[in-house]
């Protein structure tokens, strides 16, 4: 994951991927190539379905182990490593996907943004899952607890969001069906939702307690699914074997002593060592973990994800040169992942070979081109440029992350140097005029 920070984008950890905290709201996203493509496969037929463009919606995964999902920013959707870990199997991811879906195509969100206008605090909105707060405006999600002075303002929106919760259900079951899919699994993850919260504090309103996970919904559910003829249908094989390895993956990254509890060295699937690689890895204990993930990478050579562990592996634990070979291979072997060009030239910005820095330039560029809110390949640019003494280039890229980030004050101090270091009306130049406006101070 980016590398689950830099995969795993660095949340303290860092789990194959990179866990960087969301501007503002202290939401701690998780960018993991293997997690996201998983989840974006699970939810693309959903999104035609409902008639959306899929390019127009992006996931976001949320570390945080509650049961949660939501919608925010606009077409965004937010999902809990919680639900990856606690679900039994993609269906019920599935059926979170199509109910938030539902509150997108409907439009859910910008209506409760109106009603949001007159509240004194960020309100409390009633996700599937859970309670989360959207924020309006930007990309930006940020989790909030009803309680209180926010008391009396939530609930007016929370009554608001009640046939919303209906309406984002019968849409779910409306694209599931379209999909030929079963929605039982929206159904079980809610009765997992509803098994916790009879564990939540009395002291809750009955109000609360009961929304948006009311009985009467799940009913309601129950009946539509018995009226469908998919309702048996069951996942296929190999989509229930990616999950495993995700959930596997997840799990493992997060917290690895329950890992080694829940895949012993008697579970001899794919999944079952992933995890033990990880989770050997997260305890420091490397020897095991490069034995398993070589095991794994001899009986699967073109599973990029593996070399991509091995190099996290390897570079996390001062091996910087030695993870090149397997970062490389990786970017070989999937040329159009941000997350793995990252991954290799951040092993080669750490060389501080010139060579190798002028080609980690090149993998940032196609990073970034790929995806521009990569904030750690901006990063990472800026380094490799200055080495270069492409010191425009640099604070171009230096404005570019500050500019993600929030950092707005640094944004436009980058921002300014580049403009003046930058050969006029050359696209650089440009682009640090359109960030010196977008960093203007707001009012």
């Amino acid at each position: 994951m980016k590398r689950f920070i830099c995969r795993f984008l660095a949340v303290t950890l860092v789990l194959s991927s990179l866990a960087r905290p969301a501007a503002a709201q202290n939401l701690s996203l998780i960018s993991d190539a293997e997690t996201e493509g998983m989840v974006r496969d699970l939810a693309e037929p959903i999104f035609a379905a409902a008639g959306l463009t899929t390019d127009s919606v992006s996931v976001h995964i949320v570390n945080d182990r509650s049961l949660n999902a939501f919608v925010a920013g606009g077409q965004r959707i937010f999902l809990f490593t919680g639900l990856l870990v606690e679900a039994d199997g993609p269906n019920q991811i599935i059926g979170v996907l199509a109910h938030e879906t539902g509150h997108i195509a409907g439009g859910h969100l910008a209506r409760t943004q109106d009603a949001l206008r007159g509240a004194s605090a960020i309100a409390v909105l009633s996700a599937v899952l859970g309670v989360a707060a959207a924020v309006a405006g930007g990309g930006a999600a940020g989790a909030a607890v009803l309680g209180g002075g926010a008391q009396a303002a939530g609930q007016s929106i929370l009554q608001y969001s009640r046939t919303q919760e209906s309406a984002a259900d019968q849409a779910a079951v409306r694209y599931l069906n379209d999909t030929g899919q079963s929605s039982r699994g929206l159904i079980e993850v809610l009765e997992k939702l509803g098994d916790q919260e009879a564990l939540l504090s009395s002291n809750q309103s009955s109000y609360a307690r009961t929304h948006p996970l009311s009985r009467e919904r799940i009913i309601a559910l129950e009946h539509q699914m018995k009226q469908s003829r998919y309702s048996d249908v069951a996942s296929a094989p190999e989509q229930v074997a990616r999950f495993n390895r995700v959930k596997a993956k997840v799990k493992a990254f997060l917290d690895p002593r329950r890992a080694l509890r829940d895949y012993p060295e008697s579970d001899d699937s794919i999944a079952g060592r992933y995890a033990r690689a990880i989770a050997h890895y997260r305890t420091t204990d490397i020897e095991r973990a490069i034995s398993e993930i070589d095991g794994l990478i001899k009986e699967n050579p073109e599973d990029p994800y593996f070399h991509e562990l091995k190099g996290q592996i390897l570079y996390e634990t001062g091996g910087r040169e030695k993870a090149i070979p397997p970062n490389a291979e990786a970017v070989r072997l999937a040329p159009h992942e941000p997350l793995f060009r990252l991954a290799l030239a951040q092993a080669m910005v750490a060389m501080n070979d010139p060579a190798l820095n002028r080609e980690a330039i090149v993998h940032l560029q196609e990073a970034v081109r790929m995806n521009r809110e990569l904030g750690g390949a901006w990063a990472q640019l800026a380094i490799a440029y200055g080495r270069d003494q492409q010191f425009g280039q640099s604070s171009l890229a230096s404005a570019e992350q500050a500019l993600l980030a929030g950092n707005l004050a640094d944004a436009r101090q980058h921002a300014t140097r580049a403009e003046r270091l930058l050969p006029v009306g050359s696209p650089g130049q440009l682009r640090a005029q359109d960030i010196l406006s977008a960093a203007k101070p707001r009012r």
